[in-house]
């Protein structure tokens, strides 16, 4: 019999809970000042950050489901925040962009993001916050590699 670690100390259980109450106490502020939910905000920020993309790219970007990001496109349109056009390269798909009123609402909620992420990480230097940067990438880029294989061992029929 292995070992087991207690859920408490499993680092992807810390991942995401950590993400959540992060993103839930952020969440909080641009909710009741700018009636954004958890999903359109993330869309926004993602637009605001690239420009124009489709919905699939959202949702690769966002590492969001496509349920969600098509809700929060479809209300970011609804509310004049985002526009779609048609995809001249896919006549399937639309691009999404942020409206003025989008651009307007994205440059408020910036600075409002920023500013909690500093109250945040108020207790850590310059260097441990380049240091936990640097990290969480390497996880993703571990993260990367494991979708990467997984890919290449389904294109060799290896389940």
């Amino acid at each position: 019999m292995q070992p087991t670690t207690p859920l408490a100390k499993f680092l992807p259980y810390q991942l995401s809970i950590t993400s959540n109450a992060v993103s839930g106490r952020i969440a909080q502020e641009y909710r009741s000042r700018f009636g954004l939910s958890v999903p359109e905000w993330r869309v926004m920020a993602v637009l605001g950050d690239s420009g124009s993309l489709t919905q699939r790219e959202l949702t690769r970007r966002t590492l969001m489901d496509k349920v969600a990001v098509n809700r929060a496109c479809k209300v970011l349109e609804e509310r004049g925040l985002a526009v779609r056009t048609p995809n001249a390269q896919d006549g399937r798909s639309h691009h999404l962009d942020l409206t003025p009123a989008g651009v307007a609402m994205h440059g408020q909620i910036m600075p409002l993001a920023v500013e909690m992420e500093r109250a945040l990480f108020d207790g850590f230097t310059a260097e441990e916050m380049d240091q936990f940067r640097s990290l969480l990438e390497k996880v993703r880029g571990q993260v990367r590699d494991f979708d990467d294989d997984a890919i290449e061992s389904d294109n060799y029929g290896v389940s």
